[in-house]
């Protein structure tokens, strides 16, 4: 559904939240490590999410990469609509530039439901939320498996 950037973006920013803190950041290379992207495709994300404020970026030797807004309040929505743009959400199914609820595509009120869906599921879950349902779910198996790079 989402583009590879997207994916990797949000599984980048699941590691920080549950990794870093003020104190602690995150290496480029650990992140990527981890979750098994390329380095140089990580970088160019990462460096995304650094520009809109999401995230923030030290270097040095206890450098690396840190929340700079409380994990409650950053939502998959904020992160989504960074990477991948509102295009998935807003713009038409068909690619049709003129659709709107004034001048439907023949699809248009049966997508808008599900994309108002997908919108609210998006908006309801912040890196907080995946963290702790990651840890729930798994037992602590994931966050063990990801913790040890």
């Amino acid at each position: 559904m989402f583009s590879k950037s997207c994916e990797y973006g949000l599984q980048a920013m699941i590691y920080i939240s549950m990794h870093s803190n003020s104190k602690n950041k995150v290496t480029l290379k650990q992140i990527a490590k981890s979750q098994q992207i390329p380095q140089p495709f990580l970088s160019k994300i990462l460096q995304q999410l650094v520009k809109h404020k999401l995230i923030g970026s030290m270097k040095g030797r206890n450098g690396g990469f840190y929340l700079l807004k409380s994990p409650q309040k950053i939502t998959l929505l904020e992160i989504v609509k960074i990477i991948n743009g509102t295009d998935l959400l807003d713009g038409c199914v068909l690619g049709l530039s003129k659709c709107s609820a004034q001048n439907p595509c023949p699809v248009y009120y049966e997508f808008k439901k599900v994309k108002d869906q997908i919108k609210q599921i998006l908006k309801s879950k912040s890196l907080n939320t995946l963290s702790e349902d990651i840890l729930t779910r798994s037992g602590g198996a994931y966050y063990n498996s990801i913790s040890k790079s």
